[in-house]
């Protein structure tokens, strides 16, 4: 009888892990994870990779539903190719453009770490001095932390103590908004002493905006615009919208595909630029070499880790330095980079200092992630890096497919098992911890509904919503299995 009870335990765990398996590839493979043929070979003619990105990018765009997309590629710090895919507007069909200016998201900070590393250049500031000896038209809120120990630097590298702010806070272009100066009274309350940890802050630089404009007493916008966009050749970027300007932003595109009017910000600091994938490229090539800007010293200074404990982050970066994220690839070259995710939107550059290599990612859709680890992964394998960090979420893609795969497989099998239950008829087991387990899953996937935003739908948009679908079967195949009779032997418990 034990001999036979094994057997079939052992039966059980066959099917249940070759299931497993072949549940979760075909999954992988209908959701994208496996799209992607991954054969490109190192230094191929850029016309033959070209080729590859035409082909492969709509096939990636319709994969995730994503309306629009525009890249540019930087080879030996020059700007090689740039193009544009998809529409701008799904309704009117109006096409996405090389020249449509698009929201980068918090690509801006990275555009702002210049701007304060030429005002520390200029002897105007001291990145390590309290950013509050520079304030003259604002000042903290009362707070229970020290004041003084929130310095320009710590503000750059997300190490103040700020919070993350309220990037839900947005307004119609035209439309009567606060100034920055208001909300930053509302919102730059400390959260903790400065100088403890890495904790992503919109609010840290939109504090630095107002440090810019009391130091130079331009505008935030003008004073990028004359000391940063002009002298780098960057014609389409912008702060202020016309709202008769043609080509006009693109519609975003939320995680369920639902059009978002193009909006703007309070502040503009942290995320409130609108740029080309050419402006951002020849942003990108002047980190590369010699610039009108900045000095080669305060570039490594902003490529130069200041936390290497960045939380969530540090599952695709190493480090963060001031304005930009940091990592080393296998071959030991450094990247640089910066992404940047409204609503509707998802952006993001990476850079190779040492290579003179560079690629620009714009869409205009919030279920991009997925896409730009896959267009990164091709770029690196085309440039001869064996990886980069965002490529991570590929993989990230096979390991939830192989959960996904694993649940169907029990989900099955307990169905299975309560069928044969009911033929049996004898007591069931167990029942109290299956009902409980069932509840907890329903109540986290109803959590999860009432969100407006996840992380994990974010990364995994179309795979996240195979899970929740196979969450909510697996907990019906639980409850079933509680409350059918069960055998004495067999099946699990």
């Amino acid at each position: 009888m034990q001999n036979t009870v094994l057997f079939r335990g052992r039966k059980i765990w066959v099917w249940f892990i070759t299931l497993s398996i072949l549940t979760g590839l075909l999954l992988a493979l209908f959701s994208g994870s496996l799209h992607i043929k991954r054969t490109i070979l190192a230094d191929v003619p850029l016309g033959e990779f070209k080729a590859q990105m035409d082909k492969g990018i709509p096939a990636l765009m319709k994969r995730y539903e994503i309306p629009g997309c525009s890249v540019a590629l930087v080879k030996d710090g020059e700007i090689i190719w740039i193009e544009a895919y998809g529409y701008a507007d799904v309704a009117s069909r109006r096409a996405l453009t090389v020249d449509t200016p698009m929201s980068v998201q918090s690509i801006t900070k990275s555009v702002t770490a210049w701007g304060i590393m030429l005002l520390a250049e200029k002897g105007l500031i001291d990145l390590d001095a309290p950013v509050s000896q520079y304030l003259k038209s604002w000042q903290f809120p009362p707070s229970g932390y020290p004041i003084n120990k929130i310095t320009i630097r710590r503000l750059l590298s997300h190490t103040a103590g700020m919070p993350l702010g309220d990037f839900t806070d947005i307004y119609a272009p035209g439309e009567a908004m606060p100034s920055n100066r208001a909300v930053m009274t509302k919102e730059a309350v400390p959260t903790r002493e400065a100088g403890e940890v890495f904790s992503y802050s919109n609010v840290g630089y939109n504090l630095l905006e107002i440090l810019i404009e009391d130091v130079t007493g331009q505008s935030f916008s003008e004073y990028i615009r004359t000391e940063i966009f002009l002298p780098l050749g960057m014609e389409s970027a912008t702060f202020v919208l016309d709202t008769a300007a043609t080509p006009y932003p693109p519609t975003g595109y939320n995680l369920k595909g639902k059009p978002v009017p193009v909006y703007l910000y309070p502040a503009k600091a942290s995320g409130g630029l609108f740029a080309t994938a050419h402006d951002i490229a020849r942003f990108v090539v002047a980190g590369l070499k010699e610039n009108p800007v900045l000095s080669g010293e305060s570039i490594k200074q902003m490529y130069k880790p200041e936390s290497d404990k960045i939380g969530i982050y540090g599952l695709v970066f190493e480090a963060y330095g001031l304005g930009h994220y940091l990592e080393k690839l296998p071959n030991g070259l450094r990247s640089v980079s910066h992404g940047g995710q409204g609503n509707g939107i998802m952006t993001h550059f990476q850079a190779v200092p040492e290579a003179g290599d560079a690629i620009v990612i714009l869409t205009n859709s919030q279920r991009s992630w997925p896409f730009i680890a896959d267009l990164l992964s091709a770029w690196a394998q085309w440039r001869g890096f064996p990886s980069v960090g965002m490529g991570r979420i590929i993989w990230g893609h096979l390991v939830l497919s192989a959960l996904i795969g694993m649940l169907v497989s029990a989900s099955l099998l307990m169905v299975l098992r309560t069928v044969d239950n009911f033929k049996r008829q004898k007591r069931a087991g167990l029942r109290l911890l299956r009902v409980s387990t069932a509840a907890i899953l329903l109540s986290i996937l109803i959590w999860c509904g009432c969100q407006e935003y996840l992380f994990v739908t974010s990364v995994f948009p179309v795979l996240s919503v195979w899970l929740g679908a196979t969450v909510v079967v697996f907990s019906i195949a639980l409850l079933l299995s509680a409350l059918s009779p069960a055998k004495a032997g067999g099946l699990a418990a």
